[in-house]
């Protein structure tokens, strides 16, 4: 639907804003506040089993507050002590003003009693003054979130002071007119956030597909005829008859852990030179250097036994368990970090293509976790990986269950993009109609009153 224009604009003085309709004010947002901008404790409080949910940044996802996500329980105590200063109410807006979120924002839309952390900045409309949903929209728009990059600060982490942010400018219309806009963008908002929650289904729907793929292949093989024997492991059932099971181990010429911390310590990182591969560095099963984790080439020398060349294949010995990437020419010359594993292939028995693939399935991984069972993530160690089993066709077999892989990754993988970024123009849409109705740029106001028409008539 095409929105048209105001009938008359004057300047707003917000460079983020440009004109703005005739009739709206522009005013620092403390002045549309019924109280001064506050925010929770400063203080650590004792987390306990349960008791009232205490929300910090990390509870303010997706423009609302997300309860699953709370920092923990306090006591009826701590929450009456803390109630001094700030008690939650339905209808203020919170923003995130601290943190890698600086600058995120959700209304308080439940009566449930909580409490929140001092992350989170408290925003109370005057109700004489300004609606919940118009502020909420507004902290949303493009020219706030401008405003509050440039005003924010760097300390160890970005942030920005309740001060700074209670003089930032916001326009403001009648009322009637805000809750015209509010329902306006509630509408439009929920309609665009349906059709992205149908295209990350589709994204789902294909990395399963992709995942079930792999594991068909690299378990079933492509001739759908081949006579098949049962492996003997349940999650890997039946096999192809010809096929030979085996363990990591014996098709591995060296399996080896990456430096002790006493030969690699954290004063010995240096930024842009040899890129080291801990944990941190594999992911989505890819290696993703860190130009901040390397090392001199002095030092590079002294741990030369740990270089990972190409067709290794380097597993995290902390986190997600089984996470692990193929070493690529990309990657080649790499040390392998503390917290790493590495793994050399006899080449002549197996392709660490295929391998990479077998190891990525969700079986590997189930195999893995019950492994551990009893220990930690970090006792991932060279013993566990070399039991890992592993169903192992003719190599030429191999190299063509590689070859189909890759093509049908690769087709899957365009389908994806394409979906992500008709997810990304459904998300810049979003922000540019919160921000054109916020400031003006549309006039949503036959729009809301031709519904009421419609609605009446019906």
């Amino acid at each position: 639907m095409k929105h048209r224009a105001y009938p008359a604009y004057k300047p707003s003085g917000m460079e983020w804003v440009g004109d703005i309709p005739n009739h709206w004010k522009v005013l620092a947002i403390k002045f549309a506040l019924s109280i001064p901008i506050t925010d929770g404790p400063h203080e650590t409080p004792e987390f306990l089993e349960e008791g009232v949910p205490f929300l910090s940044a990390e509870s303010v996802k997706d423009d609302r507050l997300d309860f699953s996500r709370k920092r923990g329980f306090i006591s009826e105590k701590d929450h009456a002590r803390f109630s001094r200063k700030y008690v939650p109410k339905r209808g203020d807006v919170y923003m995130v003003k601290s943190g890698a979120t600086t600058g995120n924002v959700a209304r308080v839309e439940t009566e449930e009693v909580f409490n929140i952390w001092s992350p989170l900045a408290v925003l109370r409309p005057h109700p004489s003054h300004s609606t919940t949903d118009f502020i909420f929209y507004f902290m949303k728009s493009r020219a706030f979130l401008a405003s509050v990059e440039l005003a924010w600060s760097y300390g160890t982490q970005q942030n920005i002071g309740m001060g700074v942010v209670s003089n930032l400018r916001i326009t403001l219309p009648q009322l009637e007119e805000q809750r015209a806009i509010a329902a306006f963008l509630d509408r439009e908002t929920a309609r665009i956030d349906m059709l992205i929650q149908k295209k990350q289904r589709q994204i789902e729907l294909l990395q399963e597909k992709r995942s079930a793929l792999i594991s068909h292949a690299v378990t079933k093989g492509l001739d759908p005829d081949a006579r098949m024997k049962d492996s003997g492991i349940e999650w890997l059932g039946e096999i192809p008859a010809h096929w030979e099971l085996t363990k990591l181990g014996r098709i591995a010429n060296n399996l080896q852990t990456g430096p002790f911390g006493s030969q690699l310590h954290a004063s010995d990182y240096i930024e842009d030179g040899i890129p080291v591969i801990n944990p941190a560095n594999i992911q989505h099963g890819e290696i993703m250097a860190d130009a901040r984790c390397t090392v001199s080439e002095e030092k590079y020398m002294q741990l030369i036994r740990h270089r990972l060349t190409e067709g290794d294949i380097v597993f995290a010995r902390r986190g997600e368990m089984g996470r692990c990437a193929l070493v690529t020419q990309e990657s080649e010359n790499f040390i392998c970090g503390t917290g790493s594993l590495r793994v050399r292939l006899d080449t002549d028995k197996a392709d660490p293509q295929y391998v990479n693939l077998f190891l990525g399935i969700t079986g590997v991984k189930d195999h893995l976790l019950f492994e551990s069972v009893g220990s930690t993530m970090d006792n991932l160690n060279a013993g566990i990986l070399a039991r890992i089993p592993i169903v192992l066709p003719p190599k030429i077999e191999q190299t063509e269950i590689r070859d189909k892989v890759d093509r049908e990754r690769g087709r899957i993988h365009v389908l994806i993009k394409k979906v992500e970024e008709s997810i990304s123009l459904l998300r810049k849409y979003r922000t540019v109609i919160i921000s054109s109705a916020v400031t003006g740029k549309i006039d949503v106001r036959d729009n809301i009153e031709q519904r009421k028409k419609e609605f009446k008539r019906g």
